[in-house]
């Protein structure tokens, strides 16, 4: 006879339970904390790094090994200077307020945010609804407080949560009036912010003993792969598409850090710049793999209407209608979603949302984050931009670097244009130091402007061209110093600049998503209380197995030396528990820590070599002998089979079920 255990996944998270389970079991842990930390800093302990460890060789197998990527690692220190011509210096910024009562800084679109949602939680509490579950921290219960049960007219909701729906896509300038249009105060002083002003999120060092050299702690990866764009375009022996990756730290100086490891100062990102032939239309070789793909979607137009209605469309149909841009933005967003769903994302909280015109970053012509839900609503974790080929043009500009592609055409290409020729030896001394300014400004003419200058150098014998800085800004050349005609070139090698697809995931806030999405409760009959599971797939488990003598009998000791042994030969990470604890505890702890998998070594292992296998979400077992165990387990743990596949192919074990479930913790 067994005893049944009662499955609470269905049952609202209690956030601060899971939070103390994780530091409980050193998943993550405040840094510094014994010198009351700092925010925004975290450490990850044993079996934090086992499962950040275990999601970015996912991510690799997934990405680099499957795509055929060029892995780089790239200095974290960066130059002022790279930084300054890629934008960052200044644009790389959020909007902040400042408490004028008590000093407090507030980011303005998270303050925004937050007194609004207290407001329409207070208008929920009026209208009789059920209010939500309190929060533990202490910033959630001020917020609590300054909800006032005050019922608001519908209109006032419906406006409410259009700004809400808008919230990213607001400036500085109109997050400020929406703070005065709407009164919003600070719940901790009742007192209404200072206007916002733009903060730049980067740290700043200097580089050097001397302290001349001004860099920055770099807050993306995906600068060192631009400028080292030319080296791996040789290293690909010319050949494109291509994709560079790469997996690394990165900094950014929060104005608020909040919500755990989903707002932090320093953090892992896996980045991926995908290189393509804009002539191309942007398409992808293997788009026809992904085309069917299933994605939630929420487009721009949805979010600048006021609302966050979902549509659900295969990536086929979204590139063919125009809601996704390209192919290859396609492809990578259908990766994303296959990668988080292997890692063991729930899919019923996933959606792809499409950035707002404001809301879009300085070098992005188009970008999709795929969003997931968690109990502090839905969180960016990973994003995929279109980057044109902003970045390669401004640092080629910036150095002179040939951060370009050539390629021998197979036809020549006949050209006709109007051709500027220039009588350097005389253009000089005439202009004398205006003379590179004047020269650039006539290489810089477009072909129209071109063959209008030589009607008027054909006409008078004299040209006048605009030239910023020069004198009054117009500069008269005459014919002897300058010759425009239309002349007939060909081409055989054609050079362009191509353009980046980027998918950027925050490893952390990944991380910390799927842990919200895996967690649940066992309840006993008999009255036990109910007991933690973390349901992590086993490709992504920091410790893949528990082995459990059933007592401390010497005799099972070779058994489990011999079992540790063989599983560690395969590479699966494993974890002998032969404490004086009930097996069912010993079960009970390991799966807090997402254990997928449990051996115990019993007398009849003594007599036949057979051991039991141990399911951690059905507690479910198997039987069989040791190489057909570790052999069930390497094709869970590489995710060739799933638990259903092992019971169809090994005898069901009942006997020790009793033993497991009835034990008291």
């Amino acid at each position: 006879m067994t005893t049944t255990a009662t499955t609470l996944k269905g049952q609202p998270l209690d956030r601060g339970v899971l939070d103390g389970l994780l530091r409980r079991r050193m998943f993550y842990t405040p840094s510094f904390d014994i010198y009351e930390g700092v925010k925004g800093l975290y450490d990850y302990g044993p079996p934090g790094c086992g499962l950040q460890a275990n999601i970015i060789d996912v991510w690799r197998k997934h990405f680099v090994l499957e795509e055929d990527m060029l892995e780089v690692d790239c200095s974290v220190l960066t130059p002022y200077e790279v930084l300054k011509t890629s934008g960052h210096v200044d644009k790389f910024a959020d909007w902040m307020c400042k408490d004028p009562k008590n000093g407090e800084i507030l980011r303005a679109d998270h303050f925004v945010e937050d007194v609004l949602e207290a407001r329409l939680k207070g208008d929920k509490e009026a209208r009789g609804q059920k209010a939500e579950e309190k929060e533990k921290d202490a910033k959630r219960k001020k917020k609590q407080k300054a909800a006032e049960a005050v019922k608001l007219d519908d209109a006032v909701v419906q406006e409410y949560e259009e700004v809400l729906a808008r919230i990213d896509n607001y400036n500085g300038d109109e997050l400020g009036e929406l703070i005065k249009k709407y009164d919003l105060k600070n719940p901790a002083t009742g007192v209404e912010p200072e206007p916002p002003v733009a903060f730049n999120l980067m740290f700043q060092t200097k580089i050097g003993p001397s302290g001349q050299l001004s860099g920055f702690l770099r807050p993306e990866t995906a600068q060192g792969q631009f400028v080292n764009f030319a080296k791996l375009l040789e290293y690909n022996q010319q050949t494109m598409p291509f994709a560079s990756a790469s997996i690394g730290r990165s900094y950014r100086n929060e104005i608020s850090p909040r919500s755990g490891l989903l707002r932090v100062r320093e953090f892992l990102m896996a980045e991926i710049e995908h290189f393509v032939d804009p002539q191309s239309g942007k398409k992808h070789p293997r788009f026809h793999e992904m085309e069917n793909i299933e994605l939630v979607l929420l487009d721009r137009h949805t979010q600048s209407a006021g609302s966050t209605k979902v549509k659900t469309m295969t990536v086929g149909q979204a590139v063919k209608e125009r809601v996704v841009d390209n192919e290859t933005l396609g492809y990578f967003l259908a990766r994303i979603h296959l990668f988080l769903k292997k890692i063991g994302v729930d899919q019923k909280k996933i959606r792809f949302r499409q950035h707002m015109a404001n809301e879009m970053a300085h070098y992005a012509c188009d970008c999709w984050d795929a969003e997931l839900l968690t109990s502090y609503g839905w969180i960016e974790c990973v994003g995929c931009a279109d980057r044109s080929a902003y970045d390669l043009s401004v640092h080629a500009k910036r150095t002179g670097a040939p951060l370009l592609v050539r390629e021998r055409r197979e036809e020549p290409l006949v050209i006709e244009e109007w051709q500027v020729d220039i009588q350097k030896k005389k253009f000089g001394p005439l202009f004398k130091k205006d003379g590179k300014t004047v020269e650039t400004a006539l290489l810089d003419t477009s072909q129209e402007q071109r063959e209008a200058l030589a009607k008027e150098l054909g006409e008078t014998g004299n040209l006048t061209l605009d030239v910023a800085g020069v004198g009054d800004g117009k500069v008269q050349i005459s014919k002897d110093l300058v010759q425009i005609e239309r002349r007939t070139r060909v081409e055989h090698t054609r050079e362009y600049t191509p353009n980046v697809i980027e998918p950027s995931f925050g490893i952390g806030r990944i991380l910390y998503a799927l842990l919200e999405h895996c967690y649940w409760t066992r309840a006993h009959d008999g009255g036990d209380e109910a007991r933690s599971v973390l349901s992590l797939p086993p490709t992504v488990a920091p410790t893949k197995v528990l082995i459990v003598p059933l007592s401390a009998n010497k005799a099972f000791d070779p058994f489990t030396k011999d079992i540790s042994l063989k599983l560690r030969k395969a590479g699966i990470s494993c974890k002998v528990d032969d404490s004086s604890a009930t097996i069912g505890k010993r079960y009970s702890r390991n799966d807090e820590l997402a254990t997928p998998m449990g051996i115990t070594i019993d007398f009849q292992t003594v007599q036949d070599k057979t051991i039991t296998l141990r399911d951690r979400d059905s507690t479910r077992q198997v039987r069989a002998d040791e190489d057909k165990v570790i052999e069930a387990i390497r094709s869970l743990v590489e995710g060739d089979k799933a638990w259903a596949d092992i019971e169809n192919e090994l005898p069901i074990f009942e006997g020790q079920e009793v033993v497991v479930t009835e034990a008291k913790s």
